[in-house]
């Protein structure tokens, strides 16, 4: 049986996004037996972002920086920006090398069961950000839930009375899929979504 901090530690792992207790224990097992390699050099990296890292003031990314280095860019189009729920969604956007505009991160989305309401979300500072004039389009990224789709709805509400063209990511049958393994909502936003060839 494991000692008291390591059950403290293993506690702490199973916390994190995907991971149970067993999975945090066969996690814990390895750092210990590769203290030097792996545990040292985890607790140093884990002890430097603890110290150094910043919300960025004008997106909400993640950085050691505010502003972050994709908001200090003069070479990224600030007059489109998109809105993402939350910071891995912006991560991921980035991942793919393709949007060269800005972003605005939500900090979530609109959901009646878990009492998320407009105020609870970073969207006054998006409001700022279209009054100012300089933002044109505004690319809604947000996630194909019903959640998302209500904070999508709210948003273009919100905002049509100024002239920021808004758009939204297409959704549907994702490139290599077969309709068997599609469930019905994700086939009911590709019929939706259709469109001219």
């Amino acid at each position: 049986m494991a000692g008291q901090d390591i059950e403290i530690l293993i506690k702490q792992i199973a916390k994190l996004p995907s991971l149970g207790s067993r999975s945090a224990r066969r996690i814990v097992l390895h750092l210990l037996s590769r203290k030097e390699s792996i545990l040292l050099p985890l607790i140093e990296s884990l002890n430097n972002v603890a110290a150094n890292i910043k919300t960025c003031e004008i997106c909400g990314n993640f950085d050691t920086v505010s502003p972050c280095p994709i908001c200090a860019s003069a070479s990224r189009d600030g007059s489109i920006v998109c809105v993402v729920r939350d910071v891995a969604d912006l991560w991921a956007m980035e991942r793919t090398a393709l949007f060269k505009g800005k972003y605005h991160v939500l900090g979530g989305v609109l959901s009646a069961m878990e009492g998320v309401v407009p105020e609870d979300l970073n969207i006054e500072s998006l409001a700022k950000k279209i009054a100012s004039g300089e933002i044109k389009e505004l690319v809604l990224a947000l996630p194909a839930t019903v959640d998302g789709q209500i904070t999508s709805h709210y948003l273009v509400s919100r905002f049509k009375e100024s002239r920021v063209k808004i758009t939204t990511l297409a959704q549907g049958i994702p490139m290599g899929a077969e309709l068997d393994y599609m469930d019905e909502g994700t086939i009911q936003l590709a019929l939706n979504s259709r469109k001219l060839l």
